[in-house]
């Protein structure tokens, strides 16, 4: 009796145990896969999450249509400019923000700080100018209701951050981890 309860037991913890790590029957393998770099279309509106297969080539997990600031083209100059910047970047933190979450960007980075150095002393930017910073990719507004999260990208209206759907942005945070590249290009 003894042998066949620990029997029985083995057995349903293995089954159990097969439940917790088998992959659901629905799940997408492509989404399983290691994100190794995300790329910003700006003129596109879109973003790519990429991953690597090891030998120089890249595969698109996932593809979302994004709002970004209504600043334009170029390289973001300046505090307040609304530009989403241009250029190689890397997720450095995520938080759980009015935004749903953010994901932030190590933006300005050395490139930034002497571009906008440079065009101060042209006299380009006023002396008072400030580069500014906190530019990441999240979601919509916690204040938007459900009519305006649905049109969220239908226009441009961040300060200079990537935005995608509240649904979205908890996937990307999900398969984008801390130090992932993120090329933005017009």
């Amino acid at each position: 009796m003894l042998r066949r309860t620990s029997t029985l037991l083995s057995l349903a913890a293995l089954v159990l145990g097969s439940a917790l790590v088998a992959p659901r029957a629905d799940a997408d393998p492509a989404r399983a896969k290691r994100v190794s770099r995300v790329h910003i279309k700006k003129g596109e509106h879109r973003m790519l999450l990429l991953a690597a297969d090891g030998k120089g080539n890249e595969e698109i997990v996932a593809s979302y249509r994004v709002a970004i600031g209504p600043g334009g083209a170029g390289p973001k100059l300046q505090e307040g400019d609304s530009t989403t910047p241009v250029g190689r970047y890397h997720v450095t933190m995520r938080q759980r923000s009015r935004f749903t979450i953010f994901l932030g960007l190590d933006y300005p980075t050395a490139a930034d700080r002497r571009r906008f150095e440079l065009l101060k002393q042209r006299g380009d930017l006023p002396r008072s100018a400030t580069i500014g910073g906190a530019i990441g990719i999240h979601g919509p507004p916690a204040s938007m209701n459900g009519v305006a999260k649905r049109a969220l990208k239908a226009i441009d209206w961040t300060a200079g951050c990537i935005a995608v759907d509240e649904d979205e942005i908890r996937e990307v945070a999900r398969l984008v981890a801390d130090g992932t590249v993120v090329d933005i290009e017009d």
